[in-house]
């Protein structure tokens, strides 16, 4: 297996998963460190080099490439955030294309390409992507219709891809956001956020890593597939959950000015917060994917018991 942008949070935990299966895994990244378990080959992430041997009979290539969203959307990073996603996806493309034994692709993407809403769940038949100007998403969207359109364009015949519409993946990796919203709800600031009504999708790591594996065995799937437990619950439920999880009976709620106010010191947006994810695996129950961890309480419960309490 190949993993491009393979050194973050999923990309380490795709790893170890797929190395425990027996599988020979090769990371492509910037920054190649010796120390970690599985290989790592350097790349740019925009143009072709001898990483692409790597490809050459792979069982598949996992693409995680892009540049963090959580900060100011100024116009660097705007530039950094677009430019990471797109031409890494074009390039790998153009490196599939050499091969005489090309692999399966599975290309990130994001699950917020859905619409806001709070009415019914958007799964994979939905097609209605228009920017909510109230959330401020119009950037978000232009981003992930370009990321996908350079994965859709690219010239593979050979190769059965697949984007990764994926959620908010809860694990205990540092940069997760897990233990972020842990800590809030320990310092009681773990209220409800805007109105509270915005709805959050989510899925366990651990589903995360078994939907990757279920996609790469069924050739059956290709196209766009959501990466989303079957149970996604508003704001408001969501920071109860936690508050209750480290036993806080209260949580500061915060309005929009005041998550305008931080964002701003934390450099970051408050699309992340306010917008509303409603979206639900449509393609992967179809085609009998079982979560292991469908229920929100007991996602936070299990990340809470193998975290120690700490």
């Amino acid at each position: 297996m190949i993993l491009a942008g393979g050194s973050g949070f999923l990309g380490q935990a795709l790893a170890k998963h797929f190395q425990a299966l027996g599988w020979k895994v090769v990371v492509l990244t910037r920054s190649p460190e010796a120390n970690r378990a599985a290989r790592e080959v350097r790349w740019d992430a925009g143009t072709l080099g001898v990483w692409a041997r790597e490809l050459e009979g792979a069982a598949a290539v996992v693409n995680l490439t892009g540049r963090s969203v959580d900060c100011r959307y100024n116009a660097e990073n705007r530039r950094l955030i677009m430019d990471s996603r797109v031409n890494s996806t074009r390039v790998i493309g153009q490196a599939i294309a050499q091969c005489g034994q090309p692999p399966v692709w599975l290309n990130a993407s994001s699950a917020t390409i859905y619409r806001h809403t709070v009415g019914p769940a958007w799964d994979e038949s939905g097609t209605d992507f228009a920017a909510t100007p109230e959330v401020q998403d119009e950037f978000s969207l232009e981003v992930i219709h370009a990321w996908e359109r350079a994965l859709s364009e690219a010239v593979t015949p050979r190769t059965r891809k697949v984007a990764l519409r994926t959620t908010m993946v809860l694990g205990l990796a540092r940069n997760s956001v897990f233990p972020v919203l842990r800590r809030l709800a320990r310092l009681g600031l773990g209220g409800r956020m805007g109105s509270g009504e915005q709805f959050v999708s989510w899925l366990h790591a651990t589903d995360f890593l078994r939907a990757v594996e279920f996609l790469i065995a069924h050739e059956d799937m290709s196209g766009p597939v959501n990466l989303a437990a079957p149970n996604p619950v508003p704001n408001h439920e969501l920071m109860r959950t936690f508050r209750e999880l480290v036993r806080m009976p209260v949580g500061l709620p915060a309005t929009r000015w005041m998550l305008e106010v931080g964002a701003f010191f934390l450099r970051t947006e408050t699309e992340l917060i306010l917008k509303s994810r409603r979206v639900v695996p449509g393609r992967l129950r179809k085609a009998g994917f079982e979560f292991r961890v469908p229920e929100l309480r007991a996602a936070l419960a299990e990340l809470q018991g193998r975290a120690g309490g700490s």
